[in-house]
């Protein structure tokens, strides 16, 4: 029986105790979280894991400074304690990283800042990153880049993940559990049906082996954790549930108003050495961040835009770009111009939205999980809001919200098990002496190979590697560090099925890539046999 028969016959037979729609941050999560708990988990995504919101972010792990001017302290109180659980279960895609702030007193006097500071190096209980402190600029590698009249300011702790990568760790950890992911095939309509759901679901036109033809299957629970679309595909739940006599419920209420924000970055050459980044302030009081990107680059966001439409393909506006220019130019010696940007990226941001605040700003990057069950029986739990910081918690959460629903549904685990290729000794404390150790087992491999792919993979890297010994056995080149043997690990293992699942989330290789050496990969890739599922 093929791999397609398989899915198509579980499909139309076994009922799952639980069906996640999105296969974002939030989605995998929570199909991880439940997973682990014992509890059999299907999990559709229209695209692919990460190609959205989850991709566009500004890579950092953080308690969000900023949010306690709007006084968010249990949202900065949990990501600061996330951000903890991060470093500790995923230390090759995610380290601490030094921020210095330019003091400019004409927008927050020195007294709010250091006030803020204090309550961030304390409200995540304890931490192991170095506390914040004042610093002189002036003759300073902090200083160096900026203008000579920003002479003091302040530094403070916080750290980046590859979120692309925390995304697909996430989604393998699932699968590990036991669960059944989906990529590439879309949520088509549920409805409830006595005490479970009906749904159907039908793979894209993208899907590479499956057929484009739908399939029934049924949930006891059912989870929208669809991001941008959460609105969308609340229009296909049938929420008016229909009993087994043929008689109808009291419908459940509305989920809520969401707003959606593009926030926009973009990448040009590295304009400042150091391993530490920089948050700016502007002068319509946002913060911008200028963070060191893939060795070569250096990654400066983000913007706040109204956006009507999810489908609308988010794309960074020229004057997006004029505007982060403006901002950084305000402190940088050396000014910026767009003709200096590579690349660039948005995203669309789905916020929790009251009516009462004006600035997307200042909208809360909380999130809120709502119920909705009739009788006991067949919840459905929507995601609404959310930052990539919290979303292991945020799954936490929605799982001990599911829990009465569920017979003795065991503890929350995921913030003990290290995600794959995290199981680092003295985690992100000893992850440069663990590569340095593997690296010197491949004598004949080039050292700036093996650092950035230790860092994609962890401990999993000797999988990836397969028997090769030496940079003829990786296979062709295709330039950025890309090499035919991790093409077809990712796409054997990672439901890597298109060359920009691989280009731009499972690696960032197509940013060192030319564009001649782009169109090459697409060719090639086009040109493998379709692949079988991960």
């Amino acid at each position: 029986m093929t791999e397609q028969d398989n899915v198509a016959q579980e499909s139309q037979t076994d009922l799952y105790d639980l069906v996640v729609i999105g296969g974002g941050i939030n989605g995998v999560g929570i199909a991880r979280d439940a997973a682990g708990r014992g509890l059999k988990v299907l999990l559709v995504e229209k695209g692919d894991f990460a190609g959205a919101t989850s991709s566009a972010s500004s890579k950092l792990i953080h308690g969000g400074l900023r949010y306690l001017e709007y006084y968010e302290f249990r949202l900065v109180r949990e990501a600061l304690a996330e951000r903890e659980r991060l470093l500790a279960i995923a230390p090759h895609i995610a380290w601490p990283m030094n921020f210095v702030m330019p003091h400019v007193a004409s927008l927050r006097p020195r007294w709010m800042i250091r006030t803020g500071l204090f309550l961030y190096d304390r409200l995540g209980g304890r931490i192991s990153l170095a506390k914040s402190k004042a610093v002189v600029l002036t003759n300073s590698v902090l200083g160096k880049p900026l203008k000579e009249m920003f002479s003091r300011g302040f530094t403070y702790s916080d750290a980046w993940v590859d979120d692309a990568r925390l995304v697909l760790l996430n989604a393998l950890s699932a699968q590990k559990h036991g669960a059944v992911l989906l990529p590439r095939v879309s949520f088509e309509h549920a409805k409830r049906v006595g005490d479970e759901w009906q749904i159907e679901i039908k793979p894209t036109d993208a899907h590479p082996f499956l057929e484009q033809t739908s399939s029934h299957i049924r949930a006891k629970m059912l989870v929208n954790a669809s991001g941008p679309w959460v609105s969308q595909v609340q229009a296909k739940i049938e929420n008016t549930p229909v009993t087994d006599d043929g008689s109808k419920k009291k419908p459940s209420e509305d989920i809520g108003q969401i707003r959606l924000v593009q926030g926009s970055h973009m990448v040009v050459p590295r304009c400042y050495e150091g391993d530490h980044a920089y948050i700016l302030q502007h002068t319509d009081r946002r913060v911008i961040f200028m963070l060191p990107y893939e060795r070569d680059y250096t990654l400066i966001g983000t913007t706040d835009l109204p956006l009507d439409d999810p489908n609308q393909l988010p794309k960074m506006t020229d004057a997006e770009v004029d505007y982060l220019c403006g901002a950084v130019n305000h402190y940088l010696e050396k000014e910026l111009t767009p003709a200096d940007v590579i690349w660039r990226y948005s995203g669309v941001r789905p916020l929790m939205d009251d009516g009462d605040v004006e600035n997307a700003s200042a909208v809360s990057r909380d999130y809120e999980l709502k119920i909705d069950a009739v009788d006991g029986t067949a919840p459905l739990l929507t995601v609404m809001g959310g930052k990539l910081t919290t979303y292991r918690k945020l799954a936490e959460h929605a799982m001990d919200d599911l829990a009465k629903f569920c017979t003795n549904l065991p503890v929350g685990w995921t913030d003990k098990e290290p995600l794959d290729g995290g199981d680092i000794p003295q985690g992100w404390n000893g992850f440069a002496a663990w590569q340095a150790e593997f690296i010197q087992q491949y004598p004949e491999l080039d050292p700036v190979f093996l650092a950035a792919i230790t860092r994609r993979y962890g401990t999993v890297t000797p999988a990836v590697l397969g028997s090769a010994k030496t940079m003829a056995d990786l296979g062709q080149y295709f330039g950025g560090g890309l090499y035919e043997v991790e093409v077809h690990y990712l796409r054997r293992t990672e439901w890597a099925w298109q060359a920009e699942d691989v280009m731009w989330r499972r690696t960032k290789c197509g940013l060192h890539m030319s564009e001649a050496e782009r169109t090459h990969f697409v060719e090639w890739f086009a040109s493998l046999p379709k692949p079988e599922a991960a």
